[in-house]
């Protein structure tokens, strides 16, 4: 679909120093949100609720006179779902040093099975209706539990490198968590301070790599993560997908320790705003509380102009009773 970004650019010039780039660039969306898994007795929230996001991201950069760029990205961030206002965050800050096809990114990385074609829908929310309502479009089913940029937290702080030419893509990322120190259990109240014991525990690190390759309208692409932590070790995910006029498909298979699933999407253009997107996934649990059984979603969205998107859409997810949600509101870049 069509979108519109307007960015805010500032040149800053001085003798003998390369131009300086700074744009601001973000979305917001807002909508309300059925959701049947709610349940007032049970987690206190009401089925209805109004589901919201407004962020702003900043980009700056520079290049050195070999012709290297240098630059950082932050992001502000505020949002609302099932009834709960959230509050405004900053993201830790990414860095990257960039020539011809490889870039490098160091702190609060993008993350290589983030990164990879296919895993997300062709939508505003990259899932679907507003907020991506639970992503059980994702082959890969373990809780995003892989690198990426987040938007308001620390992210996993590690470093990665792109390289693209022609159709071709490679996406390496590594993080590494620091340990967690062995401390006693403070129960004193007399100093203010009531804290549990702390077991000694090893961080998390992980290794990850992404290839892909697109020919024309089609591609294919293919990720694996190797991680410490066994829930997290041995991801893999596998995806072809193609246009074929107004109509798209993508086929997608993952694998993770807790349940392997298969995902089929595909999307029409109908006219030259509105957009349907369809998807259905199976998983197979390899282990008790995987993810079981079959989930599926539409989603349909109207290009209103000026980078304004009315969205919605409908899901039935893999939960053992029925638990659908419905989804609509509007969603504009800028």
């Amino acid at each position: 679909m069509k979108k519109v970004l307007f960015a805010t650019t500032a040149l800053i010039a001085t003798a003998g120093m390369a131009a300086a780039e700074v744009k601001i660039s973000g979305y917001g969306r807002f909508g309300l949100d059925w959701n049947e898994a709610n349940d007032r007795d049970v987690n206190g929230a009401s089925e209805t609720n109004i589901t919201s996001r407004f962020r702003l991201t900043f980009d700056a950069s520079t290049e050195t006179d070999g012709g290297v760029t240098v630059g950082g990205r932050i992001r502000a961030q505020a949002e609302s779902r099932d009834g709960n206002a959230g509050v405004a965050n900053w993201s830790a800050p990414q860095f990257h040093v960039a020539y011809g096809g490889l870039r490098v990114n160091v702190g609060n990385i993008w993350g290589a099975v983030d990164s990879v074609q296919g895993l997300y829908l062709n939508t505003t929310s990259v899932g679907t209706g507003i907020d991506g309502m639970g992503f059980n479009s994702l082959a890969i089913g373990n809780g995003f539990n892989w690198d990426t940029f987040t938007s308001a937290g620390n992210g996993r702080n590690g470093v990665e490198a792109i390289y693209s030419a022609g159709g071709f893509t490679g996406h390496i990322s590594y993080s590494n968590q620091n340990d967690t120190i062995e401390a006693d259990a403070d129960t004193d109240p007399s100093d203010g301070v009531i804290s549990p014991a702390v077991e000694a525990a090893e961080g998390e690190e992980r290794i990850a790599v992404a290839l892909g390759y697109s020919f024309g309208d089609y591609f294919v692409s293919g990720a694996y993560q190797d991680s410490n932590v066994e829930a997290n070790d041995e991801l893999g995910f596998l995806a072809v997908g193609g246009d074929f006029g107004q109509f798209g498909a993508t086929l997608s298979y993952g694998t993770t320790m807790a349940s392997d699933s298969i995902t089929l999407a595909g999307d029409v253009e109908l006219g030259s705003a509105s957009t349907i997107v369809a998807w259905v996934n199976s998983a197979d649990a390899n282990e008790e509380g995987g993810r079981d059984g079959t989930a599926f979603g539409i989603n349909y969205e109207y290009d209103l102009g000026g980078g304004v998107t009315f969205v919605a859409g409908a899901v039935s997810s893999h939960a053992d009773e029925d638990e659908n949600s419905v989804q609509a509101g509007l969603h504009f870049s800028f």
